[in-house]
């Protein structure tokens, strides 16, 4: 079955129709890179259950029916998250009289009273019932804040809105930061929004910022106690790293007069060189960030090497926007044969440049149907670089994987030697297979 089209067929019908199927709710959508890794808005990774208990010392209340809830079970095992899920189970009478909601309040004064120690913030995880009945969560989250005598939050794991204005994972954001009060600002102390994982400690980042008299770089990830994340309230400023957290940066700016501003992780050398430029002038420093670049450059120019003959196929299930990424690599002089993808108007600019170079790259779009059928084309060596790409290309024999999933999340040019690492090691170790294979 055929599946795809290349960058060219998909730009000739215009910006406006470069919008995923998500948009039109008269199509069938298979969202694989949910369907791969079985990513509900609560489930593996930094979903919104563990997202919503990224401050320490919270506690969260799930209110749902019992099928909802039961995949927090695995979750809950885990040595951080044990003893911090309760559940308010959801009966066919709450479904249609909204009942469950009088009893949120108790739930939660219950949960208090139980702790030995009194939790710093109680979240209130929320399921797609509620958004069909139009719950207000903020209004019962207010009640039960004052019942217990506790910050109460709303979060929602509401797989309806997964691709609308607000999906749960900007919304939670907003929750967890809504929770800082306004304190003295002090110009040697930053936040890095935007990743629960948090920020590989290896990226420049951190050395430029405290180059320039930035002392305190926080994250969510590394406070360890309600403490360390009221003092993220005393901000001079705010990185936003990632777009999923520009509406909870623009709370903070509203309400505590905290500005922020926008980067993006980047895998072209000279658009991270323009970032840091663009940064470096707005806090009116300079950064120096040649060898930093240097060492990335080094990193490309050895791959090239190493790489001679390969092609890339790019996912979107990595550390990486893969249109961003393949554009990167295609500029570098790399050959990109796929991209995997979930398509929006958005990316238009970098899909143009990407045609520019190669006309004939397939664009894959992860929410159509006919990925349930995707077979890749062709023999040549491939390396296919993202946990959806490698799926896909798990029956091509000469293929090196690269997953490119970190324990923290890399950026700059720190990110693109990594990577380049990365994929190196994995032409590598397809090769010492390749002759394992040979000699038995």
């Amino acid at each position: 079955m055929k599946t795809g089209q290349t960058v060219s067929e998909l730009l000739s019908k215009g910006e406006k129709a470069l919008q995923s199927q998500i948009a039109e709710t008269r199509d069938l959508i298979y969202s694989s890179p949910a369907t791969l890794a079985y990513n509900s808005p609560g489930a593996e990774g930094y979903g919104v259950k563990r997202a919503g208990l990224a401050i320490p010392g919270s506690v969260m209340l799930i209110v749902s029916p019992g099928c909802c809830g039961r995949n927090t079970s695995e979750l809950s095992e885990l040595p951080e998250y044990r003893h911090r899920f309760f559940y308010l189970t959801m009966d066919e009478t709450d479904l249609i009289t909204g009942r469950h909601l009088t009893k949120i309040p108790d739930a939660v004064e219950e949960i208090t009273a139980f702790l030995p120690q009194k939790p710093s913030v109680v979240m209130i995880c929320i399921t797609c019932v509620d958004a069909l009945l139009g719950t207000d969560m903020d209004r019962v989250c207010r009640k039960a804040e004052k019942a217990a005598g506790v910050p109460v939050r709303p979060c929602y794991m509401y797989a309806l809105t997964r691709e609308g204005r607000k999906p749960p994972m900007v919304h939670v954001r907003q929750s967890l930061y809504d929770l800082l009060k306004k304190r003295q600002r002090k110009v040697d102390c930053v936040n890095l929004l935007g990743f629960f994982n948090g920020v590989d400690r290896d990226s420049e980042l951190f050395e430029l910022l405290n180059a320039v008299g930035v002392r305190n770089v926080r994250t969510l990830k590394d406070c360890r106690s309600i403490e360390d994340f009221d003092q993220m309230a005393e901000a001079n400023f705010n990185l936003v790293l990632n777009p999923e957290a520009l509406p909870a940066a623009e709370d903070l700016c509203k309400r505590l007069n905290m500005p922020f501003i926008q980067m993006n992780q980047l895998y072209q050398i000279d658009k991270i060189a323009a970032q840091y430029e663009a940064l470096g002038r707005a806090l009116g420093v300079h950064f120096d960030f040649e060898k930093r670049r240097e060492q990335a450059e080094a990193a490309l120019s050895h791959l090239k090497g190493a790489a001679a003959g390969w092609q890339f196929a790019v996912g979107e299930v990595a550390d990486a926007n893969p249109f961003e990424l393949a554009l990167a690599l295609l500029r570098e002089g790399f050959e990109v044969k796929a991209i995997y993808g979930t398509v929006i108007s958005e990316y238009w600019p970098w899909l143009t440049k990407i045609a520019e170079l190669n006309p004939g790259v397939k664009i894959m779009d992860n929410t159509s149907p006919e990925m349930m059928a995707c077979r890749p084309e062709g023999t040549a060596p491939t390396v296919a670089v993202g946990a959806d790409a490698a799926y896909y290309y798990r029956d091509v024999p000469q293929t090196a994987k690269v997953i490119w999933r970190n324990p923290r999340q890399p950026f700059g040019f720190d990110g693109v030697k990594k990577l380049a690492r990365s994929v190196e090691a994995a032409i590598a170790e397809f090769g010492r297979e390749g002759e394992e294979d040979e000699r038995a």
